[in-house]
């Protein structure tokens, strides 16, 4: 990372200056600084109030009922990490929200993550195998749910099909995800990327990751009995109760509560399906429900588990607004950097010279600069979707392409700078190296699906 930060830099400036740009790089530098921030204080928001309905449903006994449903499968892909640990809890939300689409829910969860685990990690400021394998899965962005600021965009471009590109996408994402976690055991093996040994300083200072063993242990360990340690002196539930049997009045209101929202549901599916089709319905019933259900649903363990809900909604916003500031150095560098590279034309040059390669695998060139820009800027990327689909129409087999690579996979650079920063990671090991090879796979995946379905 610090080499390809440096590079983006020195050849934005190199570059610049050659080709007489250096007064759009310059401007890029600020504007960059400022939407770097800009970013972060839109999402520091939901990043407050998202941490805050996860630990009021923690503390109501979702963290429990997570680690029995998905310990045998997660225990095999993260063995250091106990079942029931926070770190745990806040993966598995992380990846629920991701596969469901929901990208804003997801990043707070995944911060929360990646700071959880490096409370575990006895290696501080060396990624551990969960950290690389996390950031691999993440930036790979497998999604079951339509996109729906791509279908929505393709609306607006007045598509005939808006919604023709959710199974090429999922193709994409199915590539991009198994060719970034098979690199990440491939290159695991390496001795280059394996975690150095532990000195005589991290060995007293920072408690061991559990292993399998430990890891079974603390599963079975009441979350009772870590109340009052170090990393949190208030103990779990923050003020909250703790967990327990609903009584059956709690019972009853949260069967109401269901019944009200089912009915809400039901009389919305029943006005959209007067002037639309089934599939219609169901993408209108999803991009309106599914995230107020996600949180009247966290609200509601909570409630179940006789938690007090706002004070333990307080307490688990404190952390999302401590995680917010410390990723603001992080984005302000990339960010700049990625700016000055694409204001300098080192971008345009760079598609030049791979675009005689791409043609030979059917690539137009018109969806050259979202494929490149896309590991890079999330923004910038849905920016050149939506102008690609302007200029060549959104039911174009170019428009086709450059939707299906904007839900290929996520924003690499992004991605590894915001949570890397959260943990305060300098040495990301293999990394990079695996969400890049899902980069690559999403892109392959992306152009051969479309071919299969558009021709």
């Amino acid at each position: 990372m610090n080499g390809i930060w440096a590079g983006l830099v020195i050849i934005a400036v190199v570059w610049g200056g050659l080709t007489g740009r250096m007064e759009a790089v310059t401007a890029s530098i600020f504007t960059s600084a400022q939407s770097a921030v800009t970013l972060v204080i839109g999402l520091v928001g939901i990043m407050v109030f998202l941490l805050g309905m996860m630990r009021v449903a923690f503390d109501g006994g979702l963290r429990d009922a997570i680690a029995r449903g998905l310990a045998p499968v997660l225990r095999r892909l993260f063995p250091g990490i106990p079942a029931e640990d926070p770190a745990m809890s806040a993966l598995v939300m992380n990846m629920s929200s991701n596969m469901a689409g929901l990208g804003n829910a997801a990043t707070p969860f995944g911060l929360k993550a990646m700071h959880e685990m490096e409370r575990l990690n006895r290696h501080p400021g060396v990624a551990t195998d969960a950290m690389v394998l996390f950031l691999a899965i993440n930036t790979s962005a497998i999604t079951l749910l339509p996109p729906l600021g791509t279908i929505g965009v393709r609306m607006a471009a007045g598509s005939a099909h808006p919604e023709a590109i959710w199974a090429p996408t999922l193709i994409a994402t199915l590539c991009s995800t198994i060719v970034a976690i098979g690199t990440f055991f491939a290159l695991g093996r390496l001795r280059r990327f394996r975690v150095p040994e532990a000195t005589s300083d991290t060995a007293t200072d920072v408690p061991a990751p559990p292993d399998r063993l430990t890891a079974g242990a603390a599963a079975e360990t009441p979350i009772e009995s870590r109340e009052g340690t170090a990393e949190d002196p208030a103990g779990p539930t923050a003020g909250a109760a703790s967990p327990g049997p609903a009584g059956w009045k709690r019972r009853l209101l949260i069967t109401l509560i269901l019944l009200a929202t089912g009915a809400g549901i039901w009389r919305e599916a029943i006005a959209l399906s007067a002037n639309g089709t089934p599939g219609e319905v169901l993408q209108g019933l999803t991009q309106t429900w599914l995230f107020p259900l996600l949180i009247l649903g966290l609200l509601l363990v909570g409630i179940r588990g006789r938690v007090r809900v706002y004070e333990s909604m307080v307490a688990g916003a404190q952390e999302g607004l401590d995680v917010a500031v410390r990723i603001v150095p992080y984005l302000v560098a990339i960010l700049v950097a990625v700016g000055m590279f694409r204001a300098s034309g080192a971008l345009d040059l760079l598609i030049g010279a791979i675009d005689p390669l791409t043609r030979q695998i059917g690539v137009p060139a018109a969806v050259l600069p979202m494929a490149i820009l896309r590991p890079l800027s999330g923004s910038g990327s849905f920016a050149i979707m939506s102008d690609t689909l302007t200029t060549y129409g959104p039911d174009t087999f170019v428009g086709y392409l450059a939707s299906t690579l904007q839900g290929s996979t996520e924003t690499t650079f992004y991605v590894i700078a915001l949570y890397f920063g959260a943990a305060r990671v300098r040495n990301g090991r293999h990394a990079l190296y695996c969400c890049l090879a899902g980069d690559l796979a999403g892109f392959l995946g992306a152009v051969a699906a479309c071919h299969l379905f558009f021709g």
